[in-house]
């Protein structure tokens, strides 16, 4: 793919986020991306191949959102972009011209996102590889809800490799919550646990679970120089309250 690339624009930079995302995966790789497409500079392209689905009738797509673009399989991996990003267009790749002209139906990667890719950093607009299109798939993503005036609550969406426990509540999530009741006492619950509440990892002083506010800004479960997976059973799915006393 890298040498598609630098074959139709030498002059490129290219930059991996991460070849750790779990096999077939689709929708940790719509979280990574979807998290951290941010980070980079406005006019970056990213090239997402997680695609079970590969030679299928799956559609390559181009997504253009928020002077970033992304290009990939119809399969939902953009999925939280399409949540988080208000100006979105999304373009069924069908310009035939610029893929491969030698194509297989198990490397579309190769054969078609990176070419795409490659002419994109080359000033092509993005209509020009294809029809706009509406009916992209879109994988759901659990929202927290709050059951009662004084309850928060969520889910595990995310484990990562150090087996810590990302929850699809947010800081912003919690500082709603705590407005409602400004002098109240938090307290976190999972599986009839409570969890102490942390600023940072090093402070837990122990192996047991406790909670804090990642980099991305989610309410994450963790285990100092532990596996809040391995050594507490947290799966993805796994409830998460937040009570105000």
């Amino acid at each position: 793919m890298k040498g598609i690339i630098l074959g139709l624009n030498p002059g490129v930079r290219i930059v991996d986020i991460t070849h750790g995302i779990q096999k077939y995966d689709v929708r940790e790789a719509a979280l990574i991306i979807g998290m951290g497409f941010r980070d980079f500079p406005l006019g970056s392209i990213h090239v997402v191949i997680t695609d079970p689905g590969v030679g299928s009738s799956r559609r390559p797509i181009l997504v253009a959102a928020e002077d970033h673009y992304f290009v990939g399989p119809d399969n939902g991996l953009f999925s939280v972009i399409y949540h988080e990003t208000e100006r979105l267009r999304v373009f069924h790749i069908t310009a035939e011209h610029y893929l491969r002209r030698e194509r297989s139906t198990t490397f579309h990667g190769r054969d078609i996102f990176a070419p795409v890719a490659a002419w994109l950093s080359r000033g092509i607009d993005p209509a020009n590889f294809g029809e706009e299109i509406t009916d992209y798939v879109k994988l759901r993503f659990p929202s927290p809800s709050m059951p009662t005036g004084s309850t928060l609550e969520g889910e595990v969406i995310y484990i990562d490799t150090f087996g810590n426990a990302m929850t699809n509540i947010r800081r912003k999530d919690i500082d709603a919550l705590r407005s409602l009741k400004p002098a109240g006492k938090m307290r976190i619950v999972s599986k009839g646990k409570e969890i102490a509440f942390k600023e940072y990892y090093s402070q837990a002083e122990d192996k047991e679970l406790y909670a804090l506010i990642n980099s991305m800004d989610y309410l994450e479960l963790f285990v100092f120089r532990g596996d809040s997976s391995r050594d507490f059973g947290m799966r993805i799915g796994d409830t998460i309250g937040i009570m105000l006393m």
